[in-house]
């Protein structure tokens, strides 16, 4: 399908919204967009897991959330979701349980990344269902945000010089 201008205005939405988990929630910024097939924005989540105390509120699965109440259906049929850090095993099953299209992601996430990094859990063909995967999208943009906020973490950390 290749990467288009689309791609890129969702992405900037969910950087935005990574923003916004750091900024208002002091989370980890990872933002994610949910997008219908007719091209319409269905829903929006970003990282929760710190202020929900809940270690499911990725930002991924709290968009799908979303649009699941929203269209009062598990299925999300024919959508994509951008995010900016490639999706973790959790999010990546969640995907494929929901039927996700598509993923478009920004940052590879060489530790726990279940889009083709480490695993590859959207096309495993044993799944009855597979995504199609872009990755690489705003990557520079998103991997900066992420670098960013865990060097003001340390350094809050190690406390005055």
């Amino acid at each position: 399908m290749g990467v288009n201008d689309t791609d890129h205005h969702w992405m900037h939405l969910a950087l935005d919204l990574a923003r916004r988990a750091e900024r208002e929630d002091d989370e980890v910024p990872v933002g994610a967009v949910l997008v219908a097939a007719d091209g319409s924005l269905l829903a929006e989540g970003w990282n929760r897991n710190l202020s929900e105390n809940d270690p499911s509120a990725h930002a991924e699965i709290v968009a799908m959330r979303r649009a699941g109440q929203r269209l009062g259906n598990h299925r999300l049929l024919g959508t994509t979701l951008y995010v900016t850090l490639e999706p973790c095993a959790m999010c990546a099953m969640a995907m494929v349980h929901a039927r996700i299209a598509r993923l478009v992601f920004a940052a590879s996430d060489p530790k726990t990344g279940a889009a083709g990094s480490v695993f590859d859990l959207l096309a495993d063909p044993r799944h009855n269902h597979r995504v199609l995967v872009e990755g690489g999208v705003c990557a520079e943009a998103a991997a900066q945000l992420l670098t960013d906020y865990f060097r003001r973490k340390r350094r809050r950390k190690a406390g005055p010089g």
